[in-house]
């Protein structure tokens, strides 16, 4: 089956994203990554052979799914999340997936104890990695790896004061000497930045 979006991008989602997607609806979570964000995940999970890929914020599995799509059978994908009845959406749909390891815990505390530069692509689809313990996440990107957030440009239900949050981010981002970054207008605001070699 092929989704078709108003911009005319063809795209054919993965096999599970149906399921997550209602189950998300019956959950009401309405922090779950768009089909826009999991096409370019995809893509630079395919980018990645062999690779060793970290999702921070696996909410009910969507990012996840489209990670997995792009991923070969040799890569591995970490999903770490603390809301335990969100991420068994993604436990139930994709857990099946020998390449995935779902991680019930705190991002923060998973992120101090890896190894530097160790990991191949970081999602930072949560507050942790992404507005908390930022250093963590990007020490763990192997150099050539890609660090990647989503939700950068204004959204209806960011609070207040979190547009100058966003804005800080980004710039916290652009100074980065080691990292060079692309800030993208592409589903909900994507920044992608590379580890430099």
């Amino acid at each position: 089956m092929l989704a078709v979006m108003e911009d005319l991008i063809y795209i054919a989602p993965p096999r599970a994203i149906p399921q997550i997607q209602e189950q998300t609806v019956a959950l009401k979570f309405g922090m779950a990554s768009e089909s826009l964000t999991g096409a370019l995940l995809r893509t630079l999970a395919a980018s990645r052979p062999g690779g060793r890929l970290l999702e921070l914020g696996t909410g009910t599995g969507l990012a996840t799914a489209w990670l997995l799509d792009g991923m070969d059978q040799t890569s591995t994908l970490t999903s770490v999340d603390n809301d335990s009845l969100v991420q068994a959406v993604a436990l139930q749909c994709l857990g099946d997936d020998p390449r995935l390891q779902l991680m019930n815990m705190n991002a923060i505390d998973f992120l101090r104890n890896q190894t530097p530069q160790s990991f191949d692509l970081v999602f930072a689809d949560a507050i942790p990695g992404k507005y908390e313990g930022l250093d963590l996440a990007l020490a763990v990107v192997r150099p050539g790896g890609f660090y990647v957030i989503d939700d950068m440009l204004p959204q209806t239900n960011w609070p207040a004061g979190h547009a100058e949050k966003a804005q800080v981010l980004t710039e916290r981002l652009a100074r980065q000497e080691d990292f060079t970054l692309a800030p993208m207008v592409w589903a909900s605001g994507i920044i992608v930045a590379v580890r430099k070699p």
